[in-house]
C-alpha cells in the first residue's frame, strides 16, 4: 500500500510569504512543495529550455514527478545570464522574502546573487542556498548517492530505494526558510542559511552513528521483535521493539517473556522465525490486530 503524506488543510503558518526558487532537480522543488502546503506564495524561476517545455532537467527525465512537485506553484522562463533576465529578477527580488537557491557559490557570484550583494541591496530578504556540502566544500561534484554514501548508508551493491539525502535537505531547507522568516519578524533583518546535502545525510545516519541500526544494534536486527521474516506467502516487517509488545509477540509464539533480554537470544530468534514462517499473511494481519502487534505484511 502506498502511504502519501497528507499536509494539514488549514494550519498556514507561511500565509503571505512570497518564496523564490532558483533551484532544479529536486531537493528544491521538493522544498517548495512544502512551503506551497503551509500556505506560502511560490514562484518558481527556470532557465530557458531549447525547443520549450521545462528548464529543469527533472520536467525532462520524469515529468510526472515535476508535475506533482509543482502543483500551485508559478514557473517561469528567465535567461539570467542577460540584462532582461537580470532586470526581471531583481523585480521579484525586490517583492520576495525568501529566495532559495541550489547553485555552488560560484554560480551564484556569477549571477550577481552574492550573500553580501544582496543584503545591502534587499535588507529584509533571506537567502537559503542548498548546497551539497558546507563550506570550501560546497563547490564539489555530488549528488544523493556520493552523500549517503560518504554518510556510511551505502552497504552493498543495491541503490537506496528513495532518494534520502535529496528528501531530507528538502525538509531542512523548508526548515531553514521558517527559520528565516521568524527571524525576519523578530529583526526585521533578512539571514543566509546554508543547507548542505550531506549534512542531510548526516542527519540520517545518526543513528547508524550511534550503533543503533548497526547489526549488532537493537533496530539492526540483534533484537527478534525488530525484524523483517519469510513467511507462507510473502514476508512480514515486525517491529514489537517495546517490552509490551515483545511480549506479546513472545506469548503469541509460545515462548516465555523474561525481560528485554530476551529477545536477544538466538534460541528467540529461531523460535519466532519458525513460527512466522508457518503464518500467512492474512493470519499474521489477523494476529496483529488480535494481540495488538506492530507489524506490516508484505508481498
Amino acid at each position: 500500500m502506498n502511504i502519501a503524506p497528507r499536509p494539514a488543510p488549514t494550519l498556514k503558518p507561511l500565509r503571505g510569504v512570497r518564496v523564490l526558487s532558483l533551484a532544479l532537480n529536486l531537493p528544491g522543488p521538493a522544498a517548495l512543495m512544502r512551503l506551497k502546503h503551509m500556505g506560502a506564495t511560490c514562484l518558481k524561476v527556470e532557465p530557458p529550455a531549447p525547443g520549450g517545455g521545462s528548464g529543469d532537467p527533472m520536467g525532462q527525465y520524469s515529468p510526472t514527478t515535476y508535475a506533482t512537485l509543482h502543483a500551485g506553484v508559478k514557473v517561469v522562463a528567465m535567461d539570467l545570464k542577460s540584462e532582461k533576465g537580470q532586470a526581471t529578477l531583481h523585480k521579484e527580488l525586490a517583492r520576495t522574502d525568501v529566495l532559495l537557491t541550489s547553485f555552488r557559490p560560484s554560480a551564484l557570484h556569477k549571477l550577481g546573487l552574492r550573500w553580501p550583494d544582496l543584503r545591502k541591496r534587499y535588507p529584509a530578504l533571506s537567502l537559503v542556498c542548498i548546497v551539497g556540502a558546507p563550506g570550501a566544500r560546497a563547490e564539489e561534484p555530488g549528488h544523493d548517492l556520493t552523500y549517503l554514501s560518504e554518510a556510511g548508508l551505502i552497504t552493498g551493491l543495491d541503490l537506496p530505494p528513495t532518494l534520502f539525502a535529496d528528501m531530507c535537505g528538502s525538509v531542512m531547507a523548508s526548515e531553514a526558510v521558517l527559520k528565516a522568516v521568524l527571524t525576519q519578524k523578530t529583526s526585521g533583518k533578512g539571514c543566509v542559511q546554508e543547507v548542505p546535502l550531506s549534512d542531510a545525510a548526516a542527519w540520517l545516519a545518526l543513528p547508524r552513528t550511534w550503533g543503533l541500526s548497526l547489526p549488532s544494534g537493537a533496530i539492526g536486527g540483534a533484537h527478534a521483535g525488530y525484524r523483517v521474516y519469510a513467511c507462507q506467502d510473502g514476508r512480514v516487517a515486525v517491529a514489537a521493539l517495546e517490552p509490551h509488545f515483545a511480549a506479546a509477540l513472545c506469548a503469541a509464539a509460545g515462548l516465555e517473556y523474561t525481560g528485554f533480554r530476551t529477545l536477544f537470544k538466538p534460541d528467540t530468534h529461531a523460535a519466532i522465525a519458525s513460527f512466522i514462517e508457518r503464518k500467512t499473511r492474512r493470519q499474521l494481519d489477523a494476529l496483529a490486530a488480535e494481540k495488538d502487534i506492530p507489524l506490516h505484511t508484505l508481498a
